[in-house]
């Protein structure tokens, strides 16, 4: 069994050439399937995965723009220039992001799907869930106004993305067993 050595040994190892250089050659490497990467401390829980970003920018990323979506709504009622992003951060959040947190969930393996096979099952899959999400809320008191849409679109963005994290963390415990360390 050959020795494990980190990126950094290996860069040094190719070594001769420019740092960038060495860079790029162990990224095709690993693309190519030469060298395994493995994370030497990896997040065990669901809790350390969501804090890493590494591992979870794609959540944090759901949430920011959530939140920018939801505070760009309301501010523009006060402040008109903010319509344009209104408008912007409004089309993301209807048309792209309840799709893709569900692909998240459904296809949690990175490699699992191409990213443009992700793309456009995000698209395709916004365009059916939000008349779903908004045939439910026609059956509430409440009906289908803004206050109740964004609160429905954000509840569901964040519970199908919490269930997308954990099915996620579930495939790097799976790598981690797979592979465990030295």
């Amino acid at each position: 069994m050959k020795r494990e050595i980190t990126l950094e040994e290996y860069v040094a190892k190719l070594g001769k050439k420019s740092r960038w250089k060495a860079l790029k050659t162990a990224y095709e490497n690993a693309s190519r399937g030469r060298i395994r990467l493995v994370d030497p401390d990896p997040p065990k829980t669901l809790g350390s995965y969501i804090l890493r970003l590494d591992y979870s920018a794609w959540f944090w990323t759901l949430i920011i723009l959530t939140i920018a979506t939801a505070a760009t709504v309301y501010a523009s009622g006060i402040m008109p220039t903010l319509t344009p992003l209104r408008y912007l951060l409004g089309t993301v959040y209807v048309l792209f992001l309840p799709g893709y947190v569900l692909v998240e969930a459904l296809y949690p393996g990175e490699d699992d799907l191409k990213p443009l096979e992700r793309l456009a099952l995000s698209i395709g899959l916004s365009l059916a869930v939000i008349p779903l999400i908004g045939l439910l809320l026609n059956y509430t008191p409440w009906g289908i106004r803004l206050d109740p849409l964004i609160t429905a679109l954000t509840l569901y963005n964040t519970a199908i993305g919490l269930v997308a994290a954990e099915r996620k963390h579930k495939v790097v415990k799976k790598k981690l067993q797979a592979y465990p360390s030295p």
